[in-house]
């Protein structure tokens, strides 16, 4: 009776352990050119390991997803418009702090 009653109860607080711990997830955010700069959501290209596919907001607006080509320095735009990196802007950041270094 003991035995059951022991069970039931480490059974109890694992389901309540899982049930209390999600996943948070937190936006990467730095203050750049008087701007805060969030990276919503980040992830490398598996063909192309020096490409992150972006999601990030400007002061608070949500921008759609650009590819950054740590390679060559470029951003890929939304309607697909090839432009370079700004100096000490948005693709530095993310190359500097997300791209492996060889």
């Amino acid at each position: 009776m003991i035995n059951r009653l022991i069970l039931i109860i480490v059974v109890f607080l694992i389901i309540n352990f899982w049930q209390f711990t999600l996943p948070v997830e937190a936006a990467f955010c730095r203050n750049l050119n008087n701007h805060n700069i969030c990276i919503l959501q980040i992830k490398r290209s598996a063909k192309y390991y020096w490409e992150y596919r972006a999601t990030i907001s400007i002061d608070g607006k949500k921008k759609p997803r650009e590819i950054y080509n740590c390679r060559t320095h470029y951003v890929i735009k939304a309607n697909r418009q090839i432009i370079p990196f700004e100096s000490n802007g948005i693709g530095q950041l993310i190359c500097s702090k997300f791209a492996k270094t060889n």
